[in-house]
């Protein structure tokens, strides 16, 4: 039972900072604990790709918020996005009222970084939400279906070639999907546009892909990619996108009706949040234990966050889920300690390494102590492996799995569905 007498928490952000908040603090009556976030469910993102390519069903990915706190009696969850902060009453507005809190912690994550480019933020396809993975889905298999009516070879081609902007996991990772699919399903589905020619191209403006890791996971990366039918263009920073033309600052373009944005993110800024409280990226300066600079009861934890009191990553830590979940532990266990006269403790992060998946039995895997990096079909089992845990809970991890295992013994998926909400819902507010 909640406690009249417990410290008020809200939580903006669902994601793996904010639950793993949320659960370090379970049934601890001395904290009442109010989740916020715009969506009503807690999703999985380094696998929205493959909702987008049809690999996984929604469901598999996600879980409601108040299912998940049905067992939590000292944590609620409440609908709405951030107004604005009235640190002053100790109130947050949201877009579906006001509350109030003791402390208020911030672990929104961040939105997609177009860099100012407006034609590629209104043509591109973002891969950052569920929403996104949907949108891409439909958008990709109704290009698909209107490339096998088409008669003009040219524009087939444009209608089937797709340039994945980002060399990042997320990119590598589409870019993998898209070229086995070109190979083991579309032949199937759709003979019509057997020899149609479209292509996969994978930009950076980088000379590397996936820079944050080892050389050797570089260049296996780039290589199985390469072998795979994927072309990648490294040293091509994108400009613009207009006209189905991806245009690049050294001057080269690509036709292609297909631009996929995986190149880059901010963090969010709030309203009642001090200016000077920002840092790079739009990130929440706080300090080691992760309280906002310049506010009294503010926090931030995950990619939201910029701490540069860790001394292993003086200019932060990398956005990371990592670094949140290793963050919204620490936090719960200090705000205990806050309230019992303990100790905080800085908050130093683990470093577990790094993974990405290329594609069927191929991945790269760098683990930082001992320095050790493996790749093709160990990396990519230890990649299933250790995604198949983090997924948040037992029915989410028996789907994901099912639907693994049958695309990997029929190279193939049946979940190629279009999909569209007929009208909006009768109540937007």
């Amino acid at each position: 039972m909640i406690q009249t007498s417990a410290k008020k928490i809200v939580i903006i952000g669902g994601g793996f900072a904010g639950m793993n908040l949320a659960h370090q603090l379970n049934n601890a009556d001395e904290f009442q604990i109010i989740l916020v976030d715009k969506n009503n469910y807690n999703f999985f993102p380094p696998l929205i790709y493959q909702v987008a390519t049809g690999y996984l069903e929604t469901s598999n990915i996600s879980y409601p918020f108040r299912k998940l706190f049905s067992e939590q009696e000292n944590a609620t969850f409440r609908m709405g996005e951030v107004v604005r902060v009235l640190a002053d009453k100790n109130q947050v507005e949201l877009t579906t009222g006001i509350l109030d809190y003791d402390i208020l912690v911030f672990a929104t994550g961040t939105e997609t970084n177009y860099f100012g480019m407006e034609n590629v933020k209104q043509n591109s396809v973002p891969m950052k939400t569920v929403e996104d993975a949907l949108f891409m889905r439909n958008t990709l298999l109704e290009r698909l279906e209107k490339a096998s009516r088409e008669t003009d070879p040219a524009v087939r081609k444009k209608l089937l070639t797709i340039v994945v902007a980002g060399g990042g996991p997320t990119g590598v990772e589409i870019s993998g999907m898209f070229a086995e699919m070109k190979k083991l399903v579309i032949p199937k589905d759709y003979p019509e546009l057997i020899g149609s020619n479209g292509e996969i191209y994978l930009v950076d403006g980088l000379k590397a892909v996936l820079t944050p890791m080892s050389e050797k996971s570089q260049q296996y990366t780039y290589n199985t990619l390469t072998k795979m039918g994927v072309k990648i263009k490294l040293d091509h920073m994108v400009k613009d996108y207009t006209n189905d033309v991806v245009s690049f600052a050294n001057g080269e373009t690509i036709e292609a009706k297909t631009l996929i944005w995986a190149a880059g993110v901010t963090a969010i800024v709030f309203e009642g949040i001090p200016a000077d409280s920002y840092g790079r990226g739009k990130r929440m300066l706080v300090d080691a234990h992760n309280k906002v600079v310049g506010t009294e009861n503010i926090y931030a934890i995950g990619d939201t966050c910029l701490q540069t009191t860790d001394a292993a990553f003086p200019q932060g830590h990398p956005q990371v889920a990592q670094v949140a979940i290793q963050q919204g532990k620490l936090l719960g266990k200090n705000l205990k300690n806050m309230l019992t006269g303990k100790t905080l403790n800085a908050f130093t992060y683990n470093d577990k390494g790094s993974m990405a998946i290329i594609g069927r039995n191929k991945a790269v895997a760098d683990l930082p102590s001992p320095k050790l990096h493996f790749d093709g079909f160990l990396a990519w089992v230890a990649w299933l492996f250790i995604h198949l845990l983090s997924l948040i809970t037992n029915r989410n991890r028996f789907k994901t799995l099912y639907n693994w295992t049958v695309a990997y013994f029929t190279k193939d998926q049946s979940l190629r569905i279009i999909v569209k909400p007929g009208r909006e819902s009768f109540d937007n507010s």
